[in-house]
């Protein structure tokens, strides 16, 4: 069980490190786990709501598309601009 842990921290760590090396996180292609644990102000359940939505309507084309989202507003589209891409 600690090796369990210990790799899900480890992978955690690992992606937070990707982004705040200068690399946006692509909200095309990101796991709700880890839009998550990167972006600021998004939970879980919003992040799951993320990747149902690019599910069902198709990937994001702007990053202002997040608006779509129920529960994400302009707010949190704004604080998260510089860490997110749709590259």
């Amino acid at each position: 069980m600690l090796i369990i842990r210990a790799l899900v921290l480890s992978l955690l760590f690992s992606c937070a490190s990707f982004v705040n090396a200068g690399e946006a996180l692509n909200i095309n292609s990101a796991k709700a786990e880890v839009l998550a644990e990167t972006l600021t102000g998004v939970g879980l359940k919003r992040a799951e709501d993320i990747v149902a939505f690019r599910e069902d309507n198709g990937p994001f084309k702007s990053i202002d598309d997040l608006v779509l989202v129920k529960g994400i507003g302009s707010s949190t589209v704004e604080k998260n601009r510089e860490r997110i891409s749709v590259d």
